[in-house]
């Protein structure tokens, strides 16, 4: 008994280490050390004190070499200044290893950094030498110490190249590199970006509006999605809402739509009667839709126009009626076609470009009078493309089908800031658009089937003077679009290319992201694999049993009267076997074959009931029982022979 306590005790005074560790009492059963904390201290201390001496020493020493190198010059004036600036050294390195003798007398141990230790203990002029120094020692330890000047030459580079670019506006144009996404093959009339850039939609001639995500896209730059949301209408113009979660497609109907982010339809436009005169009366369009937008700060707003001569405001959770309208007039107060609208930066004002050729503005707030009108902005009977106002707000720029492009202070409406012409327009959508700095004008021109190329012009805002030109593609340049956080420009083309110009450099994200993925393989078995078409008998549940052996089915098959029965053969000439021979497909000939079928003669229709009338007198079944009692005997007349017509007169004679 006393050798098993003995035995039990070892064990718990020496536990397994992996078991003591496990089960949390890993110091059970070992003696209890104890620290002398002064002696732990005062090595924490001279190990300090040491490390801080070396450290100064070979600061001092950098230091030495670093003035040798800046001082040191080919004549005997320069040599006699070098060995004064050695001989100032050794003194500062005394100076520095007194003040380390002091700190070792001291009670105080050196627990922080040295540097930080001695820049608190001298004074303000030596803590503005030693950040001096400190700075050079980092420059120095992180390589070669740089030549005198360097930093300024680049910041001298830095703020030249900026003052060239401000100079020089055609430098900020991000046009190096571009992409061009294949939307079909008829004019792309439509483009819309969401505000965050991740999302491009295309609309076009063929009814058709894409999806194109660049974070999703790769090298291949295919559409993610493809819709036709208004059936067979071209679509005139797509644009994302100020919080990018909905689209406003504005196509050829009278019935604006608005989609979510993935196509699918959110709400649509009521249509107007188009018996009502007064178009104030009616709750919608009631013909062809030309323009529309989003109001810039309210998400659920928009804007349309049509060829009903109204302008039409909607929000977006009431589809049942318009919010407002407002009516553009002529000089002589007659109703005029509204070709393209837009709100302003602040979305206060309303304007549009009108078809006899006037820009009208409206408050948002009071639809009956014009607040800015100009009433011969561009040449009368042509379509006013585009309205657009400048980021700041005092600045409208209209596109007109007179081929002019007029920048105008609508302060002072009468006459335009600027303008410039000979830019053709064949599309009643042809944009233009501001640069994200508000410098400069984009607009671009049409050109006819094998007529030359259709550009891109650039030009100043403050002088209209042309400052640059892109030759886009063979085809009509129709939209563009200038996004101002991806600095990128969208081009639209009348042979169904939309192209994104961008830069490495200056340009954010966008076509960026899509350029640098390469194609995705396709994988080899998809390309091999062929989809099949299952029919449900070719399941096994339902397949009939195989028969092992064709030749037992042929002698069973013989065995049937029906299916060993052979066919007869089509009757040639004269009908034989109760069968008729051939006959025509008239109705005269179907006739003439029942007839002569019919071998029943009901020429002598007694004849025909008497010819019953021993069967039914001796098996009577329906009427005779009911009359057997009281029922008469039958009597029929007799026959009497024909008489002899020879001895009558002729004209008693009967008439065949």
């Amino acid at each position: 008994l006393l050798s098993s306590l003995v035995a039990d005790a070892e064990m718990l005074g020496t536990p397994d280490p992996e078991l003591a560790a496990t089960m949390g009492f890993s110091g059970f059963g070992k003696k209890a050390r104890t620290f002398d904390l002064e002696a732990m201290f005062e090595q924490t201390r001279r190990t300090a004190v040491e490390r801080s001496r070396k450290v100064l020493e070979a600061r001092e020493r950098e230091k030495e070499d670093q003035t040798e190198k800046e001082f040191r010059i080919p004549c005997a004036d320069s040599s006699a200044s070098a060995s004064s600036a050695t001989g100032s050294g050794p003194t500062l390195t005394e100076r520095e290893a007194v003040y380390s003798e002091s700190e070792d007398n001291s009670n105080e141990a050196l627990s922080g950094p040295s540097m930080q230790s001695q820049s608190s203990a001298k004074g303000p002029a030596e803590d503005t030498d030693d950040d001096d120094d400190d700075d050079d020692d980092d420059e120095e330890f992180i390589g070669p110490p740089l030549p005198p000047g360097f930093k300024d030459s680049d910041d001298d580079n830095d703020n030249d190249d900026t003052e060239e670019e401000d100079n020089n506006p055609v430098k900020k144009i991000p046009d190096s590199h571009e992409i061009t996404l294949q939307h079909g093959t008829k004019t792309v009339s439509a483009l819309g970006l969401d505000p965050s850039g991740a999302r491009l939609i295309t609309g076009g001639y063929d009814y058709d509006v894409k999806f194109w995500d660049f974070a999703g896209m790769d090298a291949s730059l295919q559409a993610f999605r493809s819709l036709q949301p208004c059936e067979c209408h071209q679509i005139k113009s797509l644009q994302y809402s100020s919080t990018g979660d909905v689209i406003l497609v504005v196509s050829g109907n009278s019935q604006a739509k608005v989609l979510d982010r993935d196509g699918f339809p959110v709400m649509e436009c009521i249509k107007g009667d188009q018996y009502i005169v007064d178009m104030t009366n009616t709750k919608g369009h009631t013909a062809m839709l030309n323009s529309g937008c989003w109001h810039p700060k309210i998400k659920e707003e928009f804007l349309t126009c049509s060829n009903d001569g109204t302008v039409r405001t909607w929000d977006v959770n009431n589809e049942k009626k318009h919010k407002s309208v407002f009516k553009p007039r002529s000089v002589q107060g007659k109703r005029v076609i509204p070709t393209t609208c837009t709100y302003s930066r602040d979305g206060k004002l309303i304007a549009a470009g009108c078809q006899d050729g006037s820009i009208q503005i409206w408050d948002r707030n009071m639809s009956v009078h014009t607040k800015f009108h100009c009433r011969q902005a561009h040449a009368s009977g042509t379509d006013t493309s585009c309205l657009t106002f400048s980021y700041d707000g005092t600045v409208l720029a209209s596109r007109g089908g007179d081929d002019t492009l007029k920048i105008w202070d609508i302060r002072q409406f009468k006459k335009p800031l600027n303008s410039a012409d000979g830019l053709p327009s064949f599309f009643p959508m042809t944009d233009c658009c501001f640069s994200p700095d508000d410098k400069i004008l984009v607009t671009g021109t049409s050109v006819k089937k094998g007529g030359g190329s259709g550009k891109l012009f650039f030009f100043y805002r403050e002088t209209f003077q042309k400052l640059y030109e892109i030759e886009v593609t063979d085809a009509s340049v129709v939209r563009c679009l200038w996004h101002p956080k991806l600095n990128q420009i969208m081009v639209g083309t009348g042979n169904g290319l939309a192209k994104v110009y961008y830069d490495p450099v200056k340009s954010q994200r966008g076509a960026k992201l899509c350029v640098v993925k390469t194609k995705r393989k396709e994988r080899q078995a998809e390309t091999l694999t062929q989809d099949y078409i299952i029919t449900p008998h070719a399941l096994p549940m339902f397949r009939e049993p195989r028969q092992r052996s064709t030749r037992k089915q042929l002698e069973k098959d013989r065995l049937d009267p029906m299916k060993s029965h052979k066919p007869e053969p089509p009757v040639a000439g004269a009908g034989r076997g109760g069968r008729v021979g051939t006959h025509g497909v008239t109705l005269s000939s179907y006739i003439v074959k029942n007839i002569a079928l019919d071998k029943t003669d009901d020429s002598n229709p007694r004849e025909a009931i008497l010819r019953h009338a021993k069967e039914a007198e001796e098996n009577p079944y329906w009427v005779a029982p009911a009359y057997a009692k009281t029922q008469p005997k039958t009597v029929f007349a007799e026959v009497e022979p024909e008489d002899d017509e020879t001895d009558k007169p002729e004209w008693k004679k009967r008439k065949i």
